[in-house]
């Protein structure tokens, strides 16, 4: 139901694109942190490459890949700063080309012109430079093995994050905002959102739907009903959706309509406004 941005640009499109879709949401923003928690080999790129070769075979097998991916990616890091390019431009690219120019800038390897063009100095071997290959505690089979020669390594940045929760319960314009939060979000967050709106969504459209032909409904009736039918199964054609909820969770989902003015709730009864 909420997505969370840490950067400007993408808060900046994907709120355009839900208010240009007359999709309903609230913004906040609290402090944030992004982790990593693991190993760092330090040396030039091959010099980590034989470290990585003296591991027992498990673990050098799967940091293989990781070190050929990184030399890639500091390979095309100077292909693009050989020649300069802004700073904004490089990051677009993705937060491994932040962290790979962090590595240069720390061996004082760049120089950042005034209008904000970074570029790699005259006569810089990447090759010689002295490089961090860090590596996820997750990945490496046997931390033994790793700890022979490799610095244990923990960081923790903690930036600002915009929190966006979208406030739509009616199911077509659920549809529309997770087709817009498909092209900033991966899939398995959309996912998620998308059960939840839908859930709370139909839920709502269940309440509404149940208060219709009364002209005020005692609350607590409602949802001791709802509580006692809980859970909502639904077949659809491509299988079967299982909506559980409490009675607290029922009273959020009240909270919503009537803040969105579906429903009207007075002396613990409860009168429909409009339909969902």
């Amino acid at each position: 139901m909420r997505f969370v941005i840490k950067d400007e640009e993408t808060k900046r499109k994907f709120l355009e694109e839900l208010r240009a879709s007359g999709i309903r949401y609230s913004l906040r923003e609290e402090l944030g942190y992004e982790t990593f928690i693991g190993y760092v080999i330090e040396g030039t790129l091959e010099e980590i490459r034989a470290i990585i070769d003296t591991l027992t075979e498990d673990a050098r097998e799967v940091l293989i890949q990781g070190y050929e991916s990184f030399k890639e990616s500091v390979v095309h890091a100077a292909g693009h700063l050989k020649e300069g390019e802004s700073i904004e431009a490089l990051l677009q690219e993705g937060y491994w080309m932040a962290e790979i120019v962090e590595q240069l800038m720390r061996n004082d390897a760049v120089e950042i012109s005034d209008d904000g063009t970074i570029k790699l100095k005259e006569g810089v071997d990447v090759t010689s430079l002295k490089f961090q290959f860090k590596i996820p505690y997750e990945v490496i089979p046997n931390p033994e093995s790793i700890e022979r020669v490799a610095k244990q390594f923990a960081f923790t940045d903690l930036l600002p994050q915009y929190v966006v929760e979208i406030r739509e319960l009616e199911v077509g314009k659920i549809n529309a905002a997770l087709a817009i939060a498909a092209k900033y979000f991966d899939e398995r967050n959309v996912l998620d959102a998308y059960f939840a709106l839908l859930s709370t969504g139909l839920i709502a459209k269940e309440i509404t739907e149940s208060v219709r032909n009364h002209e005020k409904l005692p609350v607590e009736a409602l949802v001791r009903s709802f509580v006692g039918s809980a859970p909502i199964e639904i077949n659809t054609e491509k299988g079967v959706m299982v909506v559980n909820y409490n009675a607290r969770a029922l009273e959020e989902v009240l909270k919503r309509l009537e803040k969105e003015g579906y429903i009207d709730i007075k002396a613990g009864k409860l009168r429909l406004v409009r339909e969902l």
